[in-house]
């Protein structure tokens, strides 16, 4: 059993009904226990302001870290907006707000300023945080912390129930958040999910730093709460799924017009925009060129369902991207900044290819010998930046390179000797 098994069984968590769970509960001795209740039974929804105020004054007196959560919408609406917030902080219990009743928290994330915030998965929560006004000064990422410490399996579900023996409820992830009312069963899940994440922390803390690796999480913590909003995406429309099959300039017109349309449409009516048109339909209708509304109705995606004035609205946007010049039409790929396409590095330039098979091999083995993904060791944009345009083949030259790329000093400390190495060996 390791550290954090140990921390877990000895922990005072609660089961259902809210007794503490007996030797049979913990994750070393069998099967685990289901979570079925929040300790203190579902709280209500806050959808005012009177008890946004209250949960505000009852959050800032709490202690210790406070676990957060948000629920979105995702394949509903339009967006990535939080439709639920959920949080958990000792003194102050469990509390859900729905964030359209209450479209500003930033009150409430300038009591918890300070505070360390328990997130799983915390890059995929923060943006729509950020956008009703909770933004963190301190983290602590439980699904980052479990790659860290080499856990096979991240998942909030899989974590819960390898490191504390217990196991939650995940029925209702891909759910509409937006729905309202918000069903008893949904919200019952809703807290679960910050029920035990404190204690989770608690545990990956200890193991974390029984491996040595506590500081490097600390320092991806603080990459993560320091790191500025994502830049919007350049030509969003390029990301259409079966883009690789759309060659000619005037197929490409075709989706980044369709695409546009369909933007616009499905933010008007703030449905997800798969739910007005789906990708394979704008493919489709690319490649074909229909010449009009009936040739464009026989296509897949456009087909008996979809009304006249839909097909019309549809074969006007192929129209427009057909009636474009020669120099109004999109490039068929984007300017890549740094290298190529690794499949590309054998023509370009075979000794650039050499190493960078010497430095994924050296980077591989080492993350294999420090029991985590290639990926969180360093990022392979890096390591095909070095390998591109390698510096000199000295340590130091590759410290100052990695450093350059965004790499934490965890990172450079441990990945720029092989890699120097690595590199060093196919220059002699």
């Amino acid at each position: 059993m390791t550290d954090a098994q140990e921390t877990a069984a000895a922990s005072s968590l609660r089961t259902t009904g809210g007794a503490p769970p007996d030797d049979g509960g913990s994750a070393d001795s069998g099967a685990p226990t289901p979570l079925l209740e929040p300790r203190e039974g579902i709280p209500p929804v806050i959808a005012d302001e009177a008890a946004l105020a209250e949960v505000i004054a009852a959050f800032a007196a709490g202690t210790g870290p406070v676990a957060v959560d948000a629920e979105r919408a995702s394949g509903y609406r339009y967006g990535q907006r939080a439709y639920l917030v959920q949080l958990r902080r000792e003194g102050a219990g469990t509390a859900l707000i729905d964030p359209v009743g209450c479209p500003d928290l930033s009150a409430l994330g300038e009591a918890l300023s300070g505070v360390e915030w328990v997130l799983h998965a915390a890059t995929q929560d923060l943006p729509c945080l950020r956008e009703i006004g909770m933004v963190p000064t301190r983290l602590f990422d439980t699904e980052l912390a479990g790659r860290l410490a080499g856990f096979p399996r991240v998942g909030l579900g899989a974590m819960v129930e390898g490191v504390l023996g217990f196991v939650l409820e995940k029925g209702h992830s891909a759910v509409d958040w937006s729905t309202r009312p918000l069903p008893d069963p949904w919200l019952r899940y809703a807290a679960l999910d910050v029920e035990l994440l404190v204690d989770l922390r608690d545990a990956l803390e200890k193991e974390l730093d029984r491996q040595g690796k506590l500081d490097w999480a600390r320092q991806e913590f603080d990459a993560i709460a320091s790191a500025p909003p994502a830049e919007p995406r350049k030509d969003p429309w390029r990301r259409t799924s079966g883009m690789h099959k759309v060659r000619r300039r005037r197929q490409l017109g075709v989706v980044r017009e369709l695409w546009q349309t369909r933007d616009r449409i499905a933010q008007r009516r703030d449905v997800s925009p798969g739910k007005v048109l789906s990708d394979a339909a704008i493919v489709e209708a690319a490649l074909s060129l229909p010449v009009d509304v009936q040739a464009l109705a026989a296509l897949n995606g456009f087909g008996h369902r979809m009304g006249r004035r839909q097909l019309e609205q549809w074969q006007a946007a192929v129209d427009r991207a057909k009636a474009l010049s020669e120099a109004q039409l999109p490039q068929p790929g984007q300017p890549v900044a740094g290298p190529p396409p690794p499949r590309a590095w054998a023509d370009k330039d075979p000794v650039a290819a050499a190493r960078l098979s010497a430095a994924r091999a050296a980077v591989s083995a080492l993350a294999e010998e420090l029991n985590m993904p290639q990926e969180n060791l360093i990022a392979p944009d890096a390591v095909r930046r070095v390998c591109w345009e390698p510096p000199a083949a000295d340590e130091e030259a590759v410290a100052d390179a990695l450093a350059s790329y965004g790499a934490r000093p965890w990172q450079v400390e441990q990945v720029a000797p092989v890699l120097a190495a690595a590199l060093a060996g196919q220059s002699g």
